[in-house]
């Protein structure tokens, strides 16, 4: 049974239960800066709007890219008075269609859902609840009540490859052995999975088209355990650097290269602080800014369905962590050679593959 969260003076629990028994498209739109409560202006105040967020698999307190959604989340709440609820289920992918149209029944104004694989139940479950706006991450969805927000991870992925491949060289940083290996881990093979890891690999062979990166699944995010194992098989293969791209599973990786003396590359959130020392870095996507974005959006009776708003590094939607525990490890040339990089990407110099594009 779907389990539900009050966060700020939401509709009861039971008003969530009672009534439950993609294709690329739509305009584009600039997204807003990100949010700021220093503003000169007072904030709108609109108590009346309710807005759920389903939550992703691996569930709030992956410290990554639920968290990250539940931030923005929150701050809209104190920001603008508006009532949020989270949703979560033990099987968001399974119960997607219930989900989603279970929220729209309980009369929210509007439904974010950050689960990537309800594109289609979202499809079918909108234009009947053409008073409900819908916002999905991470894929596009027709519909006119229906907005896409869209992250160029492959390009912040792009970046942590690049600053990989120059650390995996360097035997003079603590835990770098002499092989050319660095190696990735995913939640689950899918487009929107596969983005990063492409992105990844482009940018660590950038720096060096002979750098072995080793690949590897672990079909769920939620499971620190086989992240840990997965890591683990990397650095006796001689791998000194991950990055996970596994959502809580990530957990498990971090751990391990903690353990092991090695590094770990954070994703989504700045994870950099979980293990000082041993995250090199964090690729992050900022699902904070985009859900607040949506619901300042809506606030201000600017919110449009048929619409696709990207963060990239143009829009500072994705980037690399400040590396506040490893800086001082790194060469000032590896740091100023990524932001060589990030600007080359921006002006269009280099382009990074979008896999999703070529499905």
């Amino acid at each position: 049974m779907l389990r539900a969260r009050l966060i700020a003076g939401m509709l009861t629990l039971a008003l969530i239960l009672s009534s439950v028994v993609a294709c690329q498209g739509g305009k584009q739109e600039t997204p807003t800066a990100p949010p700021t409560s220093e503003a000169e202006e007072a904030l709108p105040q609109r108590p009346d709007l309710k807005v759920a967020l389903i939550i992703a698999q691996g569930g709030l307190g992956d410290r990554s890219y639920n968290d990250s959604g539940f931030a923005g989340l929150t701050k809209a709440a104190q920001d603008f008075g508006v009532q949020v609820q989270t949703i979560e289920s033990p099987d968001p992918v399974g119960e997607g269609e219930k989900l989603l149209r279970t929220a729209a029944q309980a009369g929210f104004d509007l439904v974010i859902t950050l689960e990537y694989t309800h594109f289609e139940p979202l499809a079918r479950v909108a234009p009947e609840f053409p008073d409900t706006m819908f916002a999905i991450l991470n894929i596009a969805v027709e519909g006119d009540n229906v907005v896409s927000v869209i992250f160029k991870e492959h390009e912040g992925s792009f970046l942590a490859g690049a600053l990989a491949a120059m650390v995996t060289k360097d035997t003079n940083i603590p835990g770098i052995n002499p092989e050319k290996i660095i190696g990735v881990i995913g939640g689950t093979q899918s487009p929107g999975i596969d983005k990063f890891l492409v992105g990844y690999e482009e940018g660590a062979h950038y720096i060096d088209p002979e750098i072995q990166v080793l690949r590897s699944y672990s079909n769920s995010f939620g499971d620190p355990a086989k992240g840990k194992e997965l890591a683990l098989a990397m650095f006796e293969q001689g791998a000194d650097i991950v990055y996970q791209v596994a959502g809580g599973t990530g957990e498990g990786v971090i751990e391990a290269a903690k353990e092991t003396g090695h590094y770990a590359i954070g994703v989504d959130s700045d994870q950099d602080y979980i293990a000082p020392g041993h995250v090199l870095t964090s690729m992050l996507k900022r699902v904070d800014v985009a859900v607040y974005g949506l619901i300042e959006q809506l606030v201000r009776g600017e919110l449009k369905g048929g619409t696709v708003v990207t963060y990239g590094l143009k829009e500072g939607g994705v980037g690399l962590s400040e590396m506040k525990y490893t800086r001082h490890l790194i060469p000032k040339e590896y740091i100023d050679k990524v932001k060589e990089l990030q600007e080359k990407i921006i002006s269009g110099e280099i382009k990074v593959t979008d896999i999703t594009e070529q499905q």
